[in-house]
This record gives C-alpha cells, structure tokens and sequence, in this order.
C-alpha cells in the first residue's frame, strides 16, 4: 500500500504544467511554481484527474488543448458519477460556490467523493479563497464527507509523507 498522498489536479494547473512560458511576469511566476511543485511531488504524490478536467482541457486554442490532451494521458483518471454532481449541486445551493461555477463545484465534489488527500488548484476565485473554502468545508460536512485540503502548487509544496 502506497503512503503516497493523493492529490486531484484541477484544470488550472494542468494548463500552467504544459504553456508556453508567459511574457506577463506574474502569470509566468505561477508557471514556474506549478512545474516546480510538480517536479518536486513526484515521488511522494500521485496524481488524478477526471473525465471534467479532460472536457475542459480540450477547449481554447487547438495547439495548447492537444499540449493539456497529451499530458492527461499519462495521468490516472478518477471516474464520477451521480453522487458528485449531487454534491456539486448542494454547493451552489449553499452558496458555496456561485451557481454560475458548476463546473469548479463538479472538481470539488469528485476529489470529495474520491477521498483525495488534496485538490490542486490555482482557482481562487471560486474555490481555493478564504470567502468560500468554509463554506465547502461546511457543505462537506453535512453530507457525511472530509473536504480535501484545497491549495495552489506554491500553497501544497510544503506536502510531505508520514515518513518525511
């Protein structure tokens, strides 16, 4: 049995693990940090993603969609069903998450229902603020689940295993 943690990757950082390098300093900043924690997490994470991740991979420009496409490939998939777009709902209806957003509450729901130690995210708009993250954690909760600790690359860095 792995000690490894398990971590979902949502979008976000998907896209900064296979950009191009980004003239706009602070946007290039977050690229390297993204790269840099991934590099580093290797050998003491693993790594999901799910059919969303997939979907939302595939839309934009045609040659960085088939960059976000290759990458996924090598990754493993977390299967979803009923039961996390039923969660995704109770945190729109919690205002957890804003009800223009399902798809960012979809992300939460399915590492929620996979028992992910962690959600990687750089959205901090909708679900990695601390304006929403008690809010999910609440919502979590109430229907009998841990929330994942929800971070950025440069907030989850610090992950370590028990043996570490």
């Amino acid at each position: 049995m792995s000690n490894k943690k398990k971590v979902y990757v949502e979008t976000t950082v998907i896209s900064d693990l296979t950009s191009r390098p980004s003239p706009l300093v602070r946007n290039l900043a977050r690229q390297l940090a993204t790269k840099e924690w991934w590099d580093d997490a290797q050998d003491r994470c693993e790594f999901y993603v799910s059919q969303l991740v997939d979907a939302e991979s595939a839309r934009g420009d045609e040659e960085a969609a088939k960059r976000r496409q290759e990458f996924l490939s090598g990754l493993t998939w977390i299967e979803y069903g009923p039961a996390a777009l039923d969660l995704a709902r109770k945190f729109l209806d919690a205002a957890a998450i804003p009800e223009t957003s399902f798809d960012d509450a979809t992300h939460v729901a399915i590492a929620t229902i996979a028992k992910m130690d962690y959600l990687a995210t750089w959205n901090c708009k909708h679900i990695n603020n601390p304006q929403t993250l008690p809010k999910i954690i609440k919502v979590c909760e109430e229907n009998g689940f841990k929330c994942p600790l929800i971070g950025t690359p440069d907030q989850l860095k610090e992950v370590r295993d028990e043996n570490d």
